[in-house]
């Protein structure tokens, strides 16, 4: 099995400690609501550290969506180039709503990837073929 780095297992939404399991169940678009699973089904790390620990994801949910409104205002004024307050409400309410799920799985994931010392790459779990 290749080993992936820390950036590859981000993105796919895997397990910080395997980079193999899922932490989510369904996509993050679609017609089946995202769940944050409790137990990694690889190697059974318990996401949830402490009851309320994903608490903490709101904060970096919050400052990754005053970064996507802070650009795309800046985009809509350099595409449309109006003055009009409705333009950049209508556009940036459309963006708010449309990257929330984005923001609410990836926000998880920095949380447990960067910001979690206790959570520890294990490169074991990558040389064994169980999955």
């Amino acid at each position: 099995m290749a080993r992936k780095s820390k950036v590859q297992a981000l993105i796919e939404a895997r397990c910080p400690q395997c980079r193999t399991g899922k932490m989510f169940l369904g996509g993050t678009y679609g017609f089946k609501r995202q769940r944050t699973n409790e137990i990694c089904p690889y190697c059974g790390l318990e996401f949830e550290i402490e009851p309320g620990y994903f608490y903490a994801a709101m904060y970096i949910s919050y400052a990754m969506s005053v970064v996507e409104v802070v650009l795309i205002g800046f985009l809509t004024y350099f595409i449309t180039n109006s003055e009009s307050p409705w333009v950049y409400s209508g556009i940036l309410f459309l963006a708010i709503i449309l990257l929330a799920p984005f923001n609410y799985r990836y926000s998880r994931l920095i949380l447990l990837f960067y910001l979690t010392p206790k959570i520890k790459y294990n490169p074991k779990y990558q040389e064994d073929e169980r999955l």
